[in-house]
């Protein structure tokens, strides 16, 4: 006998649909799987058959061919278990049932019959949707996630058995249902907030400007200073993800298998910071089979990376092309695959090898050029920001005078954030003034004669490129966004401008 069910893989962060094609047939005992199976793969069949006989069922004798489809595309992972035994149970005709083809299903199973979690859950979940499946079968601890998916019945089951009653119409199980609007309910982290910072109000205001129009920033300062402390408390200023930014964050998590059991949806803006020791295929994601690394886990969110110069120069210089488009394209002898990466970066470094200030350092001045020398110029010029960190004094440090709490500052944010929605709204993609294309920086970032004049002066007495005068012309935007100002001015464009500080090769 033959039957057909229904089930889906990942292929970068989207899902594609796989037809689970099983004939029970005559002649000795062996299983089969064609399809380009990997080892995971293989390794179903002594899971399933172990399943099948512990949850009551009968291994079927005879030859059983099963079928991956379409068979040039490499299927990996146990996600699969679940669709090959309710195949092979319905290719052996131990169970009737007309919904096969209203349903997808995937799930990896225990020798028990017990159906276990698995990765990639949202994205199949999606491709379910668009397949107009009336529904899909996932493990219980992952009902949640799939369950953000309007238009679908998901339907959460805990063992093979379970699953097969569903089928059947002889068990009852309620699709799950979550509420996303609740799912978005933001509240203060109590462990994290700005209120908590003593001085550095320059650091905080800077970190706003970042916040406010997505740039990225660079903190330079002696250790102790608190640059690692501010870049942690960045994403409590950032405005609140979109339903769709959610659901692209979670996609990537979900493949990566992070999010945690019966976790519905990433509703904060990730943070992400790798170890200096990171590899290239850690930070832009690879491998054998291209996955998302640390810059895809960061997307929509802050990707700190912290004493930027320990990190190796080849590692840095991958950055450069994600950090301009928003994506990072991954070549593999697998294939090829694109990850979005939009994200910003926090990057914090001491001022000299010892730590110290250029004044006070034993460095000299060619082991000082040669530690700022590790960070090439092109990636510098990519970072719109450049903040000193000064050593805080005693008395801020003794003060008991709590800082700006982060939800007064997050309220600016949300309000800048805002009039650059109303000012993009005819262009989707630029989803901040950081996102701003030569078309746009023409079209809302025009200088009176004045303002004209003192970029003008500034680019030629600190040498800075063209790449250099579109960050200060954007970082400017943000500032009058602030002000609530429709027009930039000469004092948010002095204040850009101060932001540059390693173009002015202070300590050279």
């Amino acid at each position: 006998m033959f039957a057909k069910v229904c089930s889906a893989a990942v292929n970068g962060i989207d899902a594609y649909p796989i037809e689970v094609e099983v004939n029970a047939g005559w002649g000795d005992t062996i299983v089969v799987i064609v399809g380009l199976p990997d080892t995971a793969v293989k390794e179903s069949r002594d899971r399933v058959s172990t399943a099948l006989c512990n949850s009551g069922f009968k291994f079927p004798m005879g030859r059983t061919t099963i079928n991956l489809a379409p068979a040039d595309v490499k299927k990996e992972g146990p996600s699969f278990d679940l669709p090959i035994a309710v195949g092979i149970l319905a290719a052996s005709e131990q169970f009737v049932s007309d919904q096969l083809e209203n349903f997808m299903m995937v799930g990896e199973l225990a020798l028990t019959g017990a159906i276990r979690p698995v990765k990639g859950v949202l994205p199949i979940a999606l491709r379910a949707r668009a397949e107009g499946k009336t529904g899909i079968l996932v493990p219980s601890e992952k009902a949640p996630e799939a369950a953000v998916v309007s238009g679908l019945n998901v339907i959460p089951v805990q063992n093979l058995r379970e699953a097969v009653g569903f089928l059947e119409g002889k068990v009852a199980l309620n699709p799950t249902r979550v509420n996303v609007e609740k799912l978005f309910e933001w509240s203060p982290n109590g462990e994290l907030d700005f209120a908590d910072v003593k001085g550095q109000e320059s650091v905080k205001r800077a970190l706003e400007i970042a916040a406010a129009g997505g740039h990225n920033v660079l903190l330079i300062g002696p250790p102790g200073t608190g640059k690692s402390m501010l870049a942690k408390r960045l994403p409590t200023i950032l405005p609140p993800l979109t339903l769709e930014e959610a659901l692209e964050t979670t996609k990537i998590h979900s493949i990566v298998g992070l999010l945690e059991p019966r976790q519905a949806l990433v509703t904060r803006r990730p943070f992400r910071a790798p170890h200096h020791t990171v590899s290239d295929a850690g930070l832009l994601g690879g491998n054998v089979n291209p996955t998302p690394g640390e810059i895809s886990l960061a997307h929509h969110g802050v990707l700190f990376l912290d004493e930027l110069p320990e990190f190796k120069r080849n590692v840095l210089e991958t950055l450069r092309q994600p950090i301009e488009e928003g994506k990072v394209t991954i070549s593999r002898a697998a294939g090829t695959m694109t990850f979005p990466s939009e994200f910003m970066l926090i990057a914090a470094m001491n001022p000299t090898p010892d730590g110290k200030m250029p004044h006070e350092s034993r460095s000299s001045p060619r082991e000082i050029q040669r530690y700022l020398g590790r960070i090439s110029g092109p990636l510098l010029d990519r970072i719109d920001l450049h903040v000193e960190v000064p050593a805080v004094s005693f008395d801020q440090i003794a003060s008991t005078s709590p800082g700006e709490a982060s939800v007064h500052i997050r309220e600016r944010v949300v309000a800048a954030r805002q009039r650059q929605r109303k000012r993009f709204a005819s262009s989707p993609r630029t989803t901040s003034n950081a996102r701003m294309g030569s078309r746009e920086l023409k079209a809302h970032c025009a200088l009176d004669d004045h303002a004209m004049d003192l970029l003008k002066f500034a680019m030629s007495d600190l040498k800075l490129s063209a790449r250099a005068y579109d960050r200060i012309l954007k970082v400017a935007r943000t500032i009058a966004d602030l002000g609530d100002s429709p027009r930039i001015t000469a004092d948010h464009l002095s204040e850009a401008i101060q932001y540059r500080s390693l173009d002015r090769q202070l300590w050279t």
